[in-house]
């Protein structure tokens, strides 16, 4: 009776996140395109149901909510229908959609879709061949394989976007990096911008009127055809008239200089905005946020490099340790066991919250940029893909966090994966990610005065 209790939770917990994973397809990311394929907008929407069904089944691991044996049921069964969907059955569908844009291809697309598959299959099992995450006790497609080679690309993936955001959310937020932008700088923007437009409406003016006096003359029905009539028209023209094909160079080159001017002043004009923006309470309490992320980068970066350069992975939970650390320090009575498991479910709550609600943005923002109205089906794919990676993988690293007696049973689902393999190559991709990082914002930030400042 208890089973059929826990399970009708999760399948109404389950039948949530579906829901608000298919309002997010509706009115995030293919608000602006009139065609939907209803499987695209199920397979995201499945994903990302049992992605955050996986996150749920930890918080019911901490607080104890469900029985021990349905949660494990609920586990196993959750892992495997989201490597289903992320091993087989989404990349199929991008190969199918890839396919059916393929005029050529459109008649056999469902021999080329398996073809792709199974192409997307070889590079994906030998993806673990230069890792050590095998076992020959495993058979070959079984869940460790498969969440072996899942983890790998999600914790890179992971890595990468932590490395990247541990130094741009200081370098966003610090009101230290901003330039100095005045309305003078603005005014002279504006007034190269306006004369770049004025010289395009005179070359214009001019490559109309002479077009007038071609016609008038008879020219351009007299005009020589064939490659090297071409040839010539382009290399001569009549005396007193303009040669229209110079002059059409000259104004794309100014359009395209006007594109960048634009650019730029749209860039000062958000800089000004961010500037006035600093000096307000909010932009104040961002700006202490930028300095305390600061200085968890460069804590992340040392203990990164520390654990590679010394092959180190914690035993404990940071949390755990923390307290020890303080406890033993200050000298006092404390329940360091009975306070860990609260904190502990307290910083898990804020990671997944935060991970979930990161992820959505810079799916949607990446959404935006790309897709178009042929490539959205196969990029909503991909953005599903990737989601399920890292949620997954997500997991592999939240499971350090936690206290001891609450990963026995994922540690049990997950199998005999190497977890200390998944932490190593996180701190290898967190530094490169992030040194890169710096060494990027670094070279672009000094760059930004000088273009400024170009007459």
């Amino acid at each position: 009776m208890s089973f059929l209790i826990d399970s009708s939770i999760m399948i109404t917990s389950q039948i949530l996140f579906f829901g608000f994973g298919w309002l997010f397809f509706m009115r995030q990311l293919f608000k602006d395109y009139e065609i939907r394929q209803y499987v695209v907008q199920v397979i995201f929407s499945v994903t990302f149901a049992f992605s955050c069904t996986m996150f749920e089944l930890i918080i019911f691991e901490i607080l104890g909510v469900l029985n021990s044996s349905s949660r494990y049921f609920h586990w196993k069964m959750n892992l495997c229908v989201i490597l289903l969907i992320l091993v087989f059955m989404v990349p199929f569908y991008i190969g199918y959609f890839i396919v059916s844009n393929i005029r050529l291809l459109h008649k056999q697309r469902l021999l080329f879709s398996c073809l792709l598959w199974l192409t997307f299959m070889y590079f994906f099992w030998k993806l673990g061949d230069p890792f050590p995450i095998l076992s020959p006790k495993h058979g070959i497609l079984s869940i460790e394989q498969l969440i072996s080679r899942v983890g790998v690309i999600g914790v890179t993936l992971m890595a990468l976007l932590s490395g990247f955001g541990a130094v741009n959310c200081p370098y966003t937020y610090m009101s230290y990096f901003l330039r100095n932008v005045t309305d003078t700088d603005i005014l002279a923007l504006e007034r190269r911008l306006l004369q770049t437009m004025d010289m395009i409406i005179s070359k214009k003016k001019r490559m109309a009127m002479a077009r007038r006096t071609m016609f008038q003359k008879g020219e351009v029905h007299n005009k020589p055809s064939g490659f090297w009539g071409m040839i010539k028209s382009v290399t001569t023209s009549a005396p007193g008239s303009e040669n229209l094909t110079l002059i059409q160079q000259e104004v794309d080159a100014l359009e395209e200089l006007s594109r960048q001017l634009f650019l730029e002043t749209a860039d000062l004009y958000a800089t000004k905005e961010r500037i006035e923006y600093s000096k307000t309470f909010k932009g104040k309490y961002f700006n202490f946020l930028g300095y305390f992320f600061s200085i968890y980068c460069v804590w992340k970066i040392f203990m990164a490099t520390i654990n590679i350069v010394f092959d180190r992975v914690g035993k404990t939970d940071p949390v755990t340790r923390g307290i020890e650390i303080t406890v033993n320090y200050l000298g006092i009575q404390f329940d360091v066991k009975f306070w860990s498991q609260h904190i502990s479910f307290i910083l898990v709550g804020i990671i997944i919250v935060t991970s979930i609600r990161g992820l959505l943005i810079t799916l949607t923002k990446f959404f935006y940029a790309i897709s178009s109205s042929k490539s959205s089906n196969v990029i909503v794919l991909l953005l599903a893909q990737i989601m399920g990676m890292y949620f997954v993988s997500s997991v592999l690293l939240i499971r350090m966090s936690m206290p001891p007696e609450y990963r026995t049973i994922i540690t049990e689902v997950l199998g005999e994966l190497q977890f200390n393999f998944y932490h190593r190559w996180f701190d290898v991709i967190f530094l490169v990610s992030a040194l890169s990082s710096i060494l990027f914002l670094y070279l672009a930030h000094k760059q930004a005065p000088e273009k400024h400042m170009a007459p």
